[in-house]
């Protein structure tokens, strides 16, 4: 079956269908039979979900991550299931890894880069080496001095107030694997905050989502983040209290 084809029997307007099909990766006009989805769609929601299912349960790949330099970092989730199951323990360091983080990482940067597996370990081998040397190499042109980078297993979107307070970074961005859904398994989010902190609320974020190829690409994402970043060192503010 073609890509675009709307797989509806003795359509009123097949090419209409087909110019919407084009505008959305959504399921519509995939037609029935009887009660129930075609045989083909169903096919394709299944491989779809699959997708989604290996993307939440891989691992990263660690060689991409050796390859850029990150230091690694545990939080007191033990494995992918408890990681599922407690939420909680993913925001969360034991005592002697924030002190592994404080004699190995460079302290009181001007930009904390974090890079962490969340929920697709997919996303993080699709993007992080395009939007990595982007952001690397905006933050160099702007005169920017940039901490360790550090790696997080297990990582929820919490744990970069953490790390902020260890080492005293100015602004600090995690770029972290997004909830799969069924139309991609690879999406990435960054989250930015000026003097991220544990005591101030989730709103202190500013979010840049939906990176992947088919949606913000790496490199256009990495530059916008760096923007971002220039904003924030600026306005000495970030989340709801930024205006961009």
């Amino acid at each position: 079956m073609e890509e675009n084809s709307t797989n509806i029997d003795n359509a009123i307007d097949e090419e209409m269908c087909k110019r919407l099909k084009d505008t959305t990766p959504a399921r519509i006009c995939v037609g029935r039979a009887g009660a129930r989805l075609k045989t083909n769609t169903l096919l394709k929601f299944r491989a779809d979900h699959a997708v989604a299912m290996d993307a939440v349960w891989s691992a990263v790949d660690e060689n991409i991550i050796d390859e850029l330099g990150f230091i690694k970092v545990q939080t007191l989730v033990r494995d992918k299931e408890e990681y599922i199951t407690r939420p909680d323990l993913g925001k969360r360091f034991s005592e002697e890894t924030i002190e592994y983080i404080k004699k190995n990482c460079v302290h009181s940067p001007q930009v904390q880069i974090i890079v962490g597996d969340g929920l697709s370990s997919t996303a993080i081998d699709a993007n992080t080496k395009d939007i990595y040397s982007i952001i690397l190499d905006g933050l160099s042109a702007k005169g920017y001095t940039v901490g360790t980078p550090i790696f997080v297993k297990y990582s929820r979107v919490a744990t970069m107030d953490k790390i902020s307070e260890a080492l005293d970074a100015e602004v600090t961005i995690i770029l972290i694997g997004e909830r799969p859904g069924l139309a991609t398994g690879e999406s990435m989010s960054s989250y930015m905050a000026y003097r991220a902190s544990t005591k101030k609320p989730e709103s202190q974020r500013t979010v840049i989502s939906n990176i992947h190829r088919n949606g913000t690409p790496p490199v256009e994402a990495g530059a916008q983040i760096v923007d971002v970043i220039e904003i924030m060192m600026r306005e000495k503010k970030s989340g709801v209290d930024l205006k961009i």
